[in-house]
Formats: C-alpha cells, sequence, structure tokens
C-alpha cells in the first residue's frame, strides 16, 4: 500500500527541543526532517523519529480488486492503513472549485503542511483508459494552494552555465524564511524574464517558493529601489570559458557556444552518469571534476577504460573505494538503449523520447543512428525539431566514435520485445476523434504490438484513418486522398 509520510509540527517541536537540549543540530522544517529520515541507512534512528502517514493508493494487492478509488480509501482502515480524514467524493467543476477553497481556509487548521489539493477520476477503469504522460497521469491533477511570500533584498546576479550551454541568471538573495525553508537563490530563467520584472541587483523583492518548492521572484518592490542602480545584461562572454555567448532568433536562452566550456563537459557528465540515464552509482560530480582535472576523462567513453590503478592514487581515494567505483561502471554497461541515448544530452531529446525512440527501433542503434527525417517524423509524438536535433548529433563524427568508442567498451542494451507479424506490420494508422471502447493510448499500443506504425498526420503512405466520434479535418483528407477508412468496431475487427 502507498502512502505518504509527514511528520506535524507538534511532534517536530519536541524533535528540536529533545535535540537542543542534547546539543545536537535543529531540524530546518518537519518536510526536510521526514525525508531525510526515511533515507536513513540505520533503521534504529528512523524508528526514533515521529513519523506518520497517510495512504492512498494501492501497490500489490492479492486476492481483492477495488472499482473506485473511494471504495479503496474506504477499505483500508478496515486493514489498520491510516486515511486522511478530509478525503470527499464529488461531481462537477463547482465541487471541485468549492474543496480548492474550503482547501485554503482548512491549511491553517491542520497541524502539518500541505501545498495543494489533488483532484482524482474516482473510477480505476477510466483511470486505466485515460492512462499516463511520462510523468504524471492524465487522470489527476494538482490544485495547488497559494504560495507564502516574503520580502528580501537581491545582493548579486550570477550567471550559470548549464550542459547545453544555457546561460541562466541566478538572484544571490540576503537570506530569508518562506514557509519553513531558508532561500538565498532563485533563478531568473533568462534575460526576457529580467526584463519583464525590471529586476536589478540591490533591489528590494517580494519571494515564493512556486509550488512550494522552487524559489521564485514575483515582483520588485519599485519604492525601495536604491537610486544607484542600473539594468541587469547577461554578457556576451561566458563567465566559465570567456567564449562567446550566443542568442539565437526565436531562443529565450542564451548560450555559450564553445563545446569545451568546462561547465559545458562537466554538466554533460553530471547527465550521463545520473540515476535516469546511465545510473553510475557512487561516481559523484566531485569525482568527475577531479577526473576531468587529471585529464584522465575527455568524452563519456572514457569512463569505461579508466583503471583501479589511476583511480587509487586520486587525492581522498583510498583502493577499496576506487574498486567499487571501477565496479559501479562495469554493471551500468548493461542497459537500456533508452537510458544511453537519454545519456547522450541530444537536445530536445528527453527519457520519454529516448523511451518512443527504443521502441520504434526496437533497441537496434544502428538503425536509429542511419535513419532519416521522414521515418523520425513518422512515428507518433515526434516532431521535426527533435528529429533535427536527433540528424545533427548523428551526423557529427565525433559523436559516431565516442559511441562506438562506448560499444567496444562492452555496453550492451537489454532487449526490446519484437511485435508479432500480422497482416497489419509495416502499415500506418492514423487516428482522428473520440474511440469509445479504447484510449487513444491503448488503440496505438495495440497496433504497435502488431508490427504497425501510428502516425499524426495523414499523407499518402498513410494505410487506414480510424475515426472515433467527432473527427477532425484529417477524415476529409483522407476522403480526398482515397484512404482506407474504418470505424472504431472495424479496426478492433481488423486487430482482432
Amino acid at each position: 500500500v502507498r502512502g505518504q509520510v509527514f511528520i506535524n509540527y507538534n511532534d517536530f517541536k519536541k524533535l528540536n527541543e529533545k535535540r537542543e537540549k542534547s546539543g545536537e543540530t535543529l531540524f530546518a522544517n518537519p518536510r526536510n526532517c521526514a525525508a531525510g529520515s526515511l533515507r536513513q541507512l540505520d533503521s534504529k534512528i528512523t524508528a526514533q523519529r515521529p513519523l506518520r502517514i497517510y495512504c492512498y493508493a494501492p501497490g500489490y494487492i492479492k486476492g481483492v480488486n477495488f472499482d473506485t478509488q473511494i471504495d479503496f480509501l474506504q477499505q483500508l482502515p478496515k486493514w489498520g492503513f491510516p486515511v486522511n480524514p478530509n478525503v470527499k467524493l464529488g461531481k462537477g467543476i463547482e465541487f471541485l472549485k468549492s474543496y480548492y477553497n474550503k482547501a485554503e481556509e482548512l491549511r491553517k487548521q491542520l497541524d502539518y503542511d500541505i501545498d495543494g489539493v489533488v483532484f482524482k477520476v474516482n473510477s480505476y477503469l477510466l483511470q486505466e483508459r485515460l492512462g499516463t504522460r511520462s510523468k504524471s497521469p492524465r487522470w489527476a491533477i494538482a490544485g495547488k494552494l497559494k504560495a507564502q511570500q516574503a520580502t528580501t533584498i537581491i545582493e548579486d546576479i550570477i550567471l550559470s552555465v548549464g550542459r547545453t550551454g544555457a546561460v541562466t541568471p541566478v538572484a544571490k538573495l540576503n537570506p530569508v524564511l518562506v514557509g519553513g525553508v531558508t532561500i538565498s537563490n532563485a533563478t531568473l530563467h533568462n534575460q526576457d524574464e529580467i526584463d519583464r520584472k525590471n529586476i536589478r541587483i540591490g533591489d528590494t523583492v517580494i519571494i515564493q517558493r512556486a509550488g512550494d518548492v522552487i524559489p521564485e521572484i514575483v515582483k520588485v518592490v519599485l519604492e525601495k529601489r536604491p537610486s544607484n542602480t542600473s539594468p541587469f545584461y547577461i554578457s556576451s562572454i561566458c563567465p566559465e570559458c570567456s567564449s562567446p555567448v550566443d542568442r539565437q532568433e526565436g531562443d529565450a536562452v542564451h548560450r555559450c557556444i564553445n563545446d569545451d566550456c568546462i561547465a559545458k563537459i562537466i554538466g554533460r557528465f553530471e547527465h550521463f552518469i545520473s540515476k535516469n540515464c546511465m545510473n553510475i552509482d557512487g561516481l559523484g560530480i566531485n569525482m568527475v571534476k577531479l577526473l576531468i582535472k587529471k585529464e584522465l576523462i575527455h568524452n563519456f567513453a572514457d569512463l569505461f577504460y579508466l583503471k583501479i590503478e589511476e583511480l587509487s592514487c586520486l587525492e581522498g581515494l583510498g583502493k577499496k573505494s576506487a574498486q567499487n567505483i571501477i565496479t559501479a561502471i562495469h554493471q551500468s554497461k548493461k542497459t537500456q538503449l533508452s537510458r544511453f541515448i537519454h545519456a547522450l544530452g541530444i537536445r530536445n531529446i528527453g527519457q520519454n523520447a529516448s523511451k518512443i525512440l527504443e521502441k520504434h527501433f526496437l533497441g537496434d542503434l544502428n538503425k536509429l543512428i542511419n535513419t532519416n527525417q521522414d521515418e523520425l517524423i513518422s512515428i507518433h509524438e515526434f516532431g521535426i525539431t527533435m528529429s533535427d536535433s536527433l540528424l545533427l548529433y548523428f551526423n557529427d563524427d565525433k559523436n559516431l566514435k565516442m559511441i562506438e568508442k562506448c560499444l567496444d567498451a562492452g555496453i550492451v542494451f537489454d532487449a526490446v520485445d519484437m511485435p508479432i507479424e500480422s497482416s497489419i506490420s509495416q502499415k500506418i494508422f492514423v487516428f482522428t476523434g473520440n474511440l469509445e471502447k479504447l484510449s487513444r493510448k491503448e488503440a496505438i499500443l495495440k497496433i504497435e504490438k502488431l508490427g504497425a506504425k501510428p502516425s499524426t498526420s495523414i499523407s499518402k503512405k498513410t494505410d487506414f484513418l480510424i475515426v472515433g466520434n467527432k473527427p477532425g479535418s484529417k477524415f476529409k483528407k483522407a476522403q480526398d486522398l482515397d484512404i482506407k477508412i474504418l470505424t472504431e468496431n472495424e479496426f478492433l475487427d481488423l486487430i482482432n
């Protein structure tokens, strides 16, 4: 059973009073304390913390089924699991508005922190049909409450350079407490954002934590602006490597154009070894910086050729630690193609796009490298911008040599399920209108398992248009091109 762990205000206060008496460091807020308590390697320490839980979702439950979320929540207390007493079932937009407004008032009375409410479709069947995106379900939405705000002063604005060369302005703030967390930095995003809010060094500003998490500047208190301030402009020179910084037409971001910029190199390595990419456990960013400084690594492939003798000679690293890193690197060589693509850090190709590519090319990296734009833009959820970025990356000999070196080092990819050979293998399907018996995602999964391909646009190459309720302009275009048009029932008969 899944739930959310928290510490209430009263228990948190008592815990800090106890720590103060014993001379221990005080916790900043209940949220961080709860999260840190769960991460403890020693379960005895976790057991000493005043943790509570509210359960809300099934994990793995055998022998009993539920039709709705509310049925499940009503059963949980009978099994001994605590459930939040403020859960409500209702219908319609007016119910949602009313519940949200009451939550604003309820927030002041609760003995624990909340940052909003979550509205969910009650039926598990409908949840399944609606499906999920790469990071969130389509059957739930968060209604965030008004963020808590505070006033402080911008002491400086510094420029941070990321792995893509994006130069991001960051406001250094006079530290201030917002919602139980001390805030000393806030991203300013880009030059347009600075201009729009008219932000300057020395300004008094109102800040909040967006979604009660990310610090952001709401606005400048102009009447408190010092007389000697001047507008802030992002430099045309990279703060890390002194190379030119460029802002292309239509792009909100300034970028360092030097591929050998140290900040970009470090950022790319940090992304490559991260959990969602190659997941090289134990190889932290500080170690990466040291390896770059000692010129032991120049690109991703070099990681897989490191020797224990090279690592154990580094400052602060013994033979055992060096062996652990080598082991972690070796273990990372068996991975998924989607993880490897994502790890390469190709612009506009994120985690979800990498999974789509792995699926389409059936885990075959060579086919992906040798693809063309026509094939890429025929892939469901794949557009021109993404295909351009991918082709540009694979047309660079330097990138291809680095990939080849990774493969020579022993990187292998997990097998991907092959589609079933069927009468619709290699056929191209387009969908329009609302399907009643399947979600669009379910329909696409079914044809992909049979070796067919989904597309988002009608062309002469389209084999079938599947028409649901209230079809769009694709219906007329398919008629004009004499493409075979099927109703949902005819489509189900075909794939069955």
